[in-house]
Order: C-alpha cells, then sequence, then structure tokens
C-alpha cells in the first residue's frame, strides 16, 4: 500500500479533478467514501444537486475565517492531498474496508487525530478499484494549521501496519532516501510524447552518468551541456559561488513552452550540490587522467579497488562501507560505458538500478572510497579490456553487488537490500552471456599434459583444503591456461595460488577454479611492470599524452538523446 503525500493551495482544481473523468478517462464512479462528516459533505459524485464550488466551500470554512482574521492574506499551501493505492495483485477493497484506510491515515499524519472536534475537514475520494484520494484543507477550527511533521513517513508507517492486519503484499520500508518518482502529470506527459521514461527519469540517469564519469564540478556541468541538457545554477548572493543548479531536458517546455526545470536535489538526494561536492574535488586540485603505458592498467586496478570494497563492507566501518557502495555506483556506470558487446544491456540496467542501493540513512565517507572512484574513473579513458579482463572485472561486480544486499539487509534497509539484488540479478545475466565464449577459449587453448599435472601439484601445495574441488571443477582446464599465461607473465604459479586463495568467495562458491581464473586474471603482469620501471629509471619512459574525453554516459545513445528534443 503506497501513499504519496502533497500540498497545493487550489481546493476547487483539486476537487474538479477528483470528481472528473481523469486525465485520460480513468476515473470510473468516483464518490466519497469518508469524511469529517459524511452527512455535512456534499458528494458530487452520488448526488446530482451538489456541486464542486458547494463542496469547496464547506471544505474551506475555517480557511476562510483564518483568512479575514489576517486581513485578507490569503494561507499557502492550505491543500493536502494524499493518494493511497493498494500494490498490483491485492484483493478487492470495499468502500467500507477504504473508509478505515482513510481514517487511519488522518489520523497517523495529524490531519485529524481520532476524537479531535477541531480537526480539519478532509474527505476520501474513490474512483478506482485500487486507490482513493484524501484530500483536505489544513486549518483546524480552532484557526491553527495541523501538525503535520514527516506526515508521509507517517502515512508510510501506517500503511505498513494496514498492510499486516488487511493481509496485504507488504511492501519495503523506505527511509526518506529514494528519489521523488515521477508525477501523474509527468507519466502522462512521457505517454503522449511516445517516451519510455519521464524527463525527471531521464535527467537523473543522465546526470549520475556523468558524474560517474568526470573529476571536477566544472567538468560536470561542461559535459552535461555538451550532451544538449540544459543547465541552470544558483549563485550565492555574497560569494557568487555557485549553491545550486536546475537542469532541463531540450524539448521539455510547459504550458507556456518555458523549460521544465528539476533542481539537482529533486532529482535523487546524492544529486545535490553539496552531496556532489563530497564526490568531486575543488577544479584546482583534480587529479587528471594521467597516460597508461598498459591499456590494461584500467580494467586492472577497478578489479582490484571493487575487491578491496568487499572487504570494507565486512569491516563494520558502516561510514566508510558506505562511501564505497557509493563509489560502486559510479563504477558500475563507468563499466557500463566502457564495456562492447550484448551483456552491455544488462551492465546499464544494474548501474540504473544500483541507484536506489549506492545510498542510505548512514552517512558516507567518501575520503575513505578515493581509491575505488579514481580507479573507476579511469575507465572513462580506457580502451577496450584485453583478454579477460572486462570478465573478471564483470566477476567481481557480481560478488560485491551480493555483499551489498547482504550488508544492506543486516542493517534493515529493506528497499536498498531489494535494489541490490535486482542489481545482483543483472550482473549475472550479463556474466552468463559474456563468460562461456572466454572459458571455451581458454579450454581450447590449454597447455600440455605436463603442465596441467604441475598445476595440479602446486594447487595440492598452495590450496589443499580446495584442492579436490577446483580440480573437479568443470572450468580446471580453462584455469591451467590462465595459470600458463601468469607464469609468461612472472608470476610463480604456487606462490600466485596461494595468494589469491585466501579469498573469502573460495570457500562458498560452487566454482572454485572459476574465482580463481578470475581472480588470477586481474593480476597485473610483472615482467611488464618490471621493464618500465627500468625505462622509467634509465629517464627513457614515454611523456605522457593528453587523453581522451570521457565515455558517453551509459544512457546517452544517439536514439534515446533524441527523446526529448
Amino acid at each position: 500500500m503506497v501513499p504519496d503525500v502533497s500540498t497545493g493551495s487550489d481546493t476547487c482544481g483539486l476537487i474538479v479533478y477528483l470528481f472528473g473523468p481523469g486525465r485520460r478517462d480513468e476515473h470510473t464512479d468516483p464518490h466519497i467514501v469518508a469524511a469529517w462528516d459524511m452527512a455535512g459533505a456534499p458528494d458530487p459524485g452520488r448526488d446530482p444537486g451538489a456541486t464542486y464550488s458547494q463542496l469547496a466551500k464547506r471544505l474551506d470554512t475555517h480557511v476562510d475565517l483564518r483568512t479575514r482574521e489576517l486581513g485578507g492574506k490569503k494561507l499557502p499551501q492550505h491543500v493536502w492531498h494524499c493518494p493511497v493505492r493498494t500494490a498490483p495483485g491485492d484483493r478487492y477493497f470495499t468502500d467500507t474496508e477504504w473508509a478505515e484506510v482513510a481514517r487511519r491515515i488522518v489520523h497517523a499524519t495529524g490531519i485529524a487525530p481520532e476524537g479531535d472536534e477541531k480537526a480539519c475537514r478532509w474527505i476520501a475520494v474513490r474512483h478506482a478499484d485500487d486507490h482513493i484520494h484524501i484530500m483536505a484543507t489544513t486549518v483546524r477550527a480552532d484557526g491553527r494549521r495541523p501538525r503535520t511533521h514527516r506526515d508521509g513517513q507517517r502515512a508510510q508507517a501506517e500503511c505498513r501496519k494496514i498492510e499486516a492486519e488487511f493481509g496485504l503484499r507488504r511492501l519495503k520500508s523506505g527511509d526518506l532516501t529514494a528519489p521523488r518518482t515521477p508525477t501523474g502529470a509527468e507519466r502522462a506527459k512521457a505517454e503522449r510524447q511516445g517516451q519510455t521514461v519521464t524527463a525527471r527519469h531521464w535527467l537523473r540517469e543522465q546526470a549520475y552518468a556523468v558524474a560517474a564519469a568526470v573529476r571536477t564540478e566544472v567538468d560536470y556541468f561542461t559535459v552535461l551541456q555538451s550532451l544538449g541538457i540544459k543547465v541552470k545554477t544558483r549563485l550565492g548572493p555574497e560569494t557568487g559561488d555557485v549553491i545550486g543548479y536546475s537542469l532541463a531536458a531540450t524539448g521539455d517546455t510547459n504550458a507556456a513552452g518555458e523549460p521544465v526545470w528539476y533542481g539537482g536535489s529533486k532529482l535523487a538526494p546524492d544529486l545535490s550540490i553539496n552531496r556532489l561536492r563530497e564526490r568531486l574535488p575543488d577544479q584546482q586540485v583534480a587529479d587528471r587522467p594521467r597516460y597508461a603505458a598498459d591499456p590494461a592498467d584500467p580494467w586492472r586496478h577497478t578489479t582490484t579497488a571493487i575487491h578491496a570494497a568487499r572487504t570494507v563492507l565486512d569491516s563494520g566501518d558502516d561510514a566508510a562501507a558506505q562511501g564505497h557502495l557509493a563509489a560502486f555506483g559510479d563504477a558500475l556506470y563507468n563499466i557500463a560505458s566502457a564495456t562492447t558487446g550484448p551483456h552491455r544491456t544488462e551492465l546499464q540496467a544494474a548501474a540504473m538500478a544500483f541507484n536506489r542501493a549506492r545510498r542510505s540513512a548512514t552517512r558516507a565517507d567518501h575520503q575513505a572510497a578515493t581509491g575505488l572512484r579514481k580507479a573507476a574513473k579511469e575507465l572513462a579513458y580506457a580502451s577496450n579490456a584485453p583478454g579477460g579482463l572486462a570478465i573478471a572485472l564483470l566477476f567481481a561486480t557480481v560478488h560485491l553487488a551480493r555483499a551489498a544486499a547482504k550488508w544492506h539487509e543486516q542493517r534493515g534497509h529493506a528497499q536498498q537490500a531489494a535494489a541490490a539484488e535486482e542489481v545482483l540479478r543483472h550482473l549475472q545475466a550479463g556474466y552468463q552471456q559474456a563468460a562461456p565464449p572466454v572459458l571455451a577459449d581458454l579450454t581450447r587453448r590449454a597447455p600440455q599434459a605436463a603442465t596441467a599435472r604441475r598445476y595440479e601439484q602446486d594447487v595440492r601445495a598452495a590450496l589443499p583444503d580446495h584442492a579436490d574441488r577446483i580440480l573437479t571443477d568443470p572450468t580446471w582446464t580453462a584455469l591451467t591456461t590462465t595459470l600458463a599465461q601468469a607464469e609468461t607473465a612472472g608470476h610463480n604459479p604456487r606462490r600466485l595460488l596461494t595468494e589469491v586463495g585466501t579469498h573469502r568467495e573460495l570457500d562458498s562458491t560452487e566454482h572454485p577454479a572459476e574465482v580463481l581464473n578470475w581472480r588470477i586474471t586481474a593480476q597485473p603482469n610483472r615482467r611488464t611492470q618490471a621493464a618500465r620501471s627500468r625505462s622509467t629509471i634509465s629517464g627513457t619512459s614515454s611523456m605522457p599524452t593528453t587523453p581522451q574525453p570521457p565515455a558517453a554516459p551509459v544512457a546517452t545513445r544517439p536514439e534515446e538523446r533524441s527523446r526529448h528534443r
């Protein structure tokens, strides 16, 4: 059961909507099911003689009295509106049951506490099987305004109780960190224009993708504008510094032809200017991308940082863990942008879904996650991953997403845990699409039997507790190829197996050889590192080159950028 509290100033306008046909003729049999006084509330839906203006006048009685007492000064935002909707699949509610729901909601939110004879006037209108609209005018009979602080949260809490008592689908409790959902008008506008998402949703995804790729606040606004998005900043009156910003999609206008602006914090809590600055350093001190001698470096660095983040989630430092989850959200956008192949669609979906899991009521320590964030930003400037490095990185994200779901669940973050589970499903689907061909190729190129037997001895010596499971794993043959490649790159196979086999995934996985394969794939080439080190010492290293600009955000393919043009 979902309530959605909002306020306004037009009593009659809302009544006209509630009893009218709806914007798409979806209102059927609109009528009052509950009110402050059923006998005193004219019902235009059932009484042919009742008019909208009569009902508005009765609801506004206390508002008009207070307005006259204030010398004609009109009270702001005096109309309170709360649609309440059951979840898909819930049973049918009678009018009597909806009336009870309405009375409980107005009591819980402070609009009309039970037994309070001076409470606000309100009505509950039903015009569909699955929902009602509760409307109130927020002036009490004694002239005071009701105590509606945190009314949305209180309505949510009461709905959770109603779900339990009425045998309804139990929805996840929120913690006030979810982004604003598109309004009915925004959804209807998107449908009319043939768009699959609303302007609000589209702008939010663009903002997240750009923030993940850029390194400074200035770059953030510059790249957004380069994508055709209108940017409006708000400056402080004394310092002239940016204290806020709004975005508008090209072609998204109101009735007057003016752009429809959305403030950063209205798109998502962590897209406000202050929250962005916690993740983006000052223009003067921001690290600029450096020339990578080895194109595999960005992929390896990000994989290593994601493995490290997995450890942080188990550390007990919630602030650091939350910071790493926020950085992981950025990493998913950049991984999707840098990935080629059909599984890119699943990575894009994972990045978008993780936006609900990347923040919670726990304040994030973003400094603790600097390593992961910097490593992930390298991918915005990276070339295609050589060999199986992209799959190794994808494999690491699967394990971190699973750990994120568990971390949120342990802390009672129901919505975030559900979002992380959805992300896990997308990443697993992407891995299943991308990994089999790479593993098959590794299997095809397996070393000679004598070499494989030597690696078998290394496994038994380095990982005796897991050796039997590793050697009977279907991916063992692929692992022998990876071990041979690592040995060629300068690694000692036995020592390497001991090092990568200490991670906890080996204890819980059904395919330990597969885990080892991707762990070893992400190890650096020691011979290349040594050669690079000698070159640097002798003064023959290549001079840094100017990096290419960041890759386009995941949701800015040409066909998607044209949605709002």
